[in-house]
């Protein structure tokens, strides 16, 4: 993942009347708060914000310390903010302590020196300002400065001077924030943004966030794109995410997986971890996942993968068609494993061989040589290998003992049964079962 990619700016920070009027959150935490005759209220501690819909969120409150209190003061009572101080538009302070309520965040408290996600340049760091701008008759949070100029800044005040360069602040619109008091801030322009980006990209991302930021951003993705940029991820990395996060939200994840993935992941974990997870799915998604995690990971059980597209010898090339139609979502299969009356093994036909026959044509009339290469559960790897070196298919169909097929081991299985591991010979596999 590029640490350097370019950024863009939108049209909010571009805007000569923004640019103007930002204000920076670090540099005004501490300075006065003042009513609409001038007169100090308090010192500012920190502004409240609320996440919802908008890209660019309002400040829905401040807390001002008053007569040692931490007071809550409602954020359109601000008539004027400035790099110096807050006037409000009247004295009157509620001088009950400030409560936080669900989906509300601190900028001082919550984002400022806390990791987030810069979504257009791929990148994790973190923040070293924030800042504020007047925008659709509200002050809103509009940037983000994650430059160490800015961190000196605030170290050492006057240094640089207290402007920003618009050129560092990254445009709010493309961060994804995780720091609240829900771990997460969940906006509708963060998700779109991070739903484009690779699950390779969005591996390396999570890899380099921290413990409570790394979960948060899981939190925050699609369960099948998590479970896309789980696969990406490094064992150790991955072991780490899945203790930061609860047992339903792992198992939610790792049921999106392959389940051959699912299976190599679960035997990773240590006993007690990995059955806390598997009470947490459906039974017979985790009834699957305990038989694949007892398969040796030496033998054809342990390296295949799931999933096969099963059709009878009976059924038409329309009735094929439409089971890979209905699973084009998934790049799970080249074609359909065709079986007999009892669910054995036939054949494994191609798309292309579908394609070129009568949408009305039986199956069985498709079924021919040179037939596919099987391999029982227990065949060793080293068989399977050798297996697959003779068979000029894509794949090696695995049947159980009863000649019925219950997965396949691809190219990318065989690789990765291959190569060495830290600890063992050969890298840990896993398999699943249709």
């Amino acid at each position: 993942m590029s640490k350097t990619a370019p950024r863009t700016q939108s049209a909010v920070l571009t805007r000569k009347g923004i640019q103007s009027s930002l204000v920076s959150v670090a540099g005004i935490i501490g300075r006065p708060v003042k009513d609409q005759d001038g007169k100090d209220l308090g010192k500012l501690l920190d502004f409240v914000v609320r996440h919802g819909g908008e890209t660019y969120p309002p400040v829905s409150g401040l807390i001002v310390k008053v007569a040692g209190r931490r007071a809550y003061i409602d954020g359109a009572r601000i008539a004027k903010l400035t790099k110096d101080e807050i006037t409000l538009s009247s004295a009157k302070v509620n001088l009950n302590e400030y409560q936080r309520r669900s989906g509300e965040q601190l900028l001082d408290g919550d984002v400022l020196d806390h990791q987030i996600v810069d979504v257009n340049g791929l990148r994790v760091v973190r923040t070293s300002d924030l800042y504020l701008a007047p925008l659709d008759k509200e002050i809103r949070l509009v940037g983000v400065d994650v430059s160490f100029r800015s961190f000196v800044r605030r170290i050492f005040p006057g240094t640089f001077g207290r402007k920003p360069g618009v050129d560092q602040v990254i445009d709010w619109a493309s961060v994804a924030s995780l720091a609240d008091d829900g771990g997460v801030v969940r906006t509708t322009a963060t998700r779109e943004a991070l739903s484009k980006l690779r699950p390779a990209d969005i591996a390396d991302i999570i890899e380099d966030l921290e413990g409570r930021e790394q979960s948060a951003l899981i939190e925050l993705l699609d369960p099948d794109l998590a479970a896309d940029a789980l696969e990406e991820m490094e064992d150790d990395e991955l072991q780490g995410l899945l203790r930061g996060i609860s047992d339903e939200r792992a198992a939610e994840l790792l049921s999106h997986m392959e389940p051959d993935e699912s299976a190599e992941v679960l035997r990773d974990l240590d006993e007690e971890h990995s059955e806390s997870i598997l009470a947490q799915m459906a039974p017979a998604m985790a009834k699957q996942l305990r038989r694949l995690v007892e398969f040796d990971e030496t033998h054809a059980g342990g390296i295949m993968t799931t999933h096969l597209l099963i059709v009878k010898e009976s059924d038409t090339v329309s009735d094929a068609l439409k089971l890979l139609v209905e699973h084009r979502e998934r790049d799970i299969s080249d074609g359909v494993t065709v079986v007999d009356s009892k669910g054995k093994l036939l054949d494994h036909i191609q798309i292309i061989e579908l394609i070129a026959a009568k949408p009305s044509e039986k199956l069985e009339t498709l079924v021919k040589a040179p037939f596919p290469t099987a391999v029982g559960i227990d065949t060793p790897l080293e068989d399977v290998i050798e297996e697959f070196s003779n068979n000029r298919g894509s794949s090696v169909i695995v049947v159980d003992e009863k000649g019925k097929p219950v997965g396949r081991i691809l190219a990318d299985d065989i690789i990765d049964a291959m190569v060495p591991a830290e600890s063992s010979g050969l890298a840990q596999g896993s398999g699943a079962l249709s």
